[in-house]
């Protein structure tokens, strides 16, 4: 165990996260979105590093990087993703790519260790032009014609043009060889305050939320604001806040108790401040691990509208444009987290949800998968002030590493 077995390098470990923060750095976090310069130059440092793992490197035609072993007998697939939100967090991907990194370089050197560990960069699991684009196209989940019609969300630019920038363009894909692997691990922040509120050093992933994602629309009747009257108004706007309002009283009672909802955008038409909105739109999310509480709130969110119809004077349309299934991560790859934060964090670790998305519920549908969590400062991600403590990062890759040697069964 410690004492007696090669663990990470936790130095090691902090001076590749701090090569990559390098890349892209914006105030004390990064920008670094997906098929941007920072983004390449990311994926070739890894590129470069791989070989020192025993691993020989590709980048596939969908920007994943791959770190593949020639060694016989069992392999362990780790990762993450390279790219981030826009003006974000530094570990937000990075740190489960180095974690997979630094369990690479320990495990595959070690003659007690059976098989090896891969490595995996997925490209746009933060959604630049799509909704985990590089792990849904490993397991086989994305379309040509859904990569034809991608565009990067923030400038417009398609998929295709990006690729050809970053000279993949007609590169093939690479998809899941069946039995190659015995799973998936996969390291990540928290993204929230469980472990830092309970001085906890871990989180082992139960499950991992799925998202369902709603478009929903507004017509009423644009007009002037100065000269029409309050009581003939048909505004879409008012309709739209109604609404939002309307959900938080009823979504309460229906709910499971972890479930979240959100509306991330509203967008009003025309949207000029003499106009009353003729037209109004509002992106929609709920998230939970138990899809029965998901069926019950939709069909609760149908009801209100069907409510707002009848009554008037707005009418309003519910349009389901995302599914995201839950995914329960697997029972041995949790137990071999715990006893390795027995060993290496003092046991310092709690069972608990992601409720975040990650590349790992997409990978847990054709193998086994499993999630370890390290403290965020003050929960925060997606943000440029996301900062896990020094510390925390060196006990979360000891953990990530030996847990991987359990899997392995070395």
């Amino acid at each position: 165990m410690p004492d007696t077995q090669p663990s990470a390098d936790g130095m090691r470990v902090l001076a590749d996260l701090n090569a990559l923060r390098a890349l892209g750095a914006y105030k004390t976090g990064v920008h670094k979105p997906t098929f941007s310069e920072p983004h390449r130059q990311s994926l070739d440092w890894l590129v470069r590093k791989l070989p020192g793992a025993g691993l020989a490197p590709t980048i596939d035609g969908i920007g994943n990087v791959f770190g593949t072993s020639a060694t016989p007998g069992p392999k362990l697939l780790a990762g993450s993703h390279l790219e981030s939100q826009n003006y974000a967090g530094w570990l937000d991907g990075p740190l489960g790519v180095v974690y997979a990194l630094e369990a690479a370089r320990v495990l595959n050197i070690d003659p007690s260790v059976k098989g090896a560990v891969e490595v995996a960069a997925w490209c746009d699991e933060e959604g630049h032009f799509g909704s985990f684009l590089g792990s849904r196209s490993y397991i086989g989940q994305v379309s040509e014609t859904e990569i034809n019609a991608a565009r990067d969300r923030t400038d417009g630019r398609t998929m295709r043009d990006a690729l050809g920038d970053m000279g993949l363009a007609g590169r093939a894909r690479i998809t899941a060889e069946p039995g190659r692997h015995v799973g998936y691990l996969e390291a990540h922040i928290e993204q929230g305050d469980t472990l830092e509120s309970g001085q906890l050093a871990i989180g082992v992933v139960t499950s991992i939320v799925g998202i369902w994602q709603y478009r929903i629309d507004f017509t009423g009747e644009q007009n002037h604001a100065g000269t029409t009257r309050m009581a003939v108004r048909k505004d879409a706007g008012l309709a739209l806040a109604k609404f939002c309002v309307t959900i938080d009283q009823r979504f309460p009672a229906a709910c499971g108790p972890r479930t979240v909802w959100t509306t991330g955008r509203v967008t009003l038409d025309p949207g000029a401040p003499s106009i009353i909105p003729g037209g109004a739109e509002m992106l929609f999310q709920i998230r939970d691990d138990d899809p029965s509480v998901i069926a019950r709130l939709e069909e609760l969110l149908r009801i209100v509208a069907d409510e707002v119809n009848a009554n008037g004077p707005c009418t309003v349309t519910v349009e389901k444009i995302r599914t995201g299934a839950p995914a329960m991560m697997n029972a041995g790859f949790q137990d071999a987290i715990d006893a390795a934060s027995k060993a290496f964090a003092g046991g310092r670790s709690i069972r608990m949800p992601s409720g975040a998305g990650h590349d790992a519920q997409m990978l847990a549908t054709i193998m086994p998968a499993g999630m370890l969590f390290v403290p965020s400062i003050g929960g925060i991600s997606h943000h440029w002030t996301e900062n896990t403590a020094d510390a925390d990062i060196v006990t979360g890759a000891e953990v990530f590493v030996d847990a991987c040697r359990r899997i392995l069964g070395g």
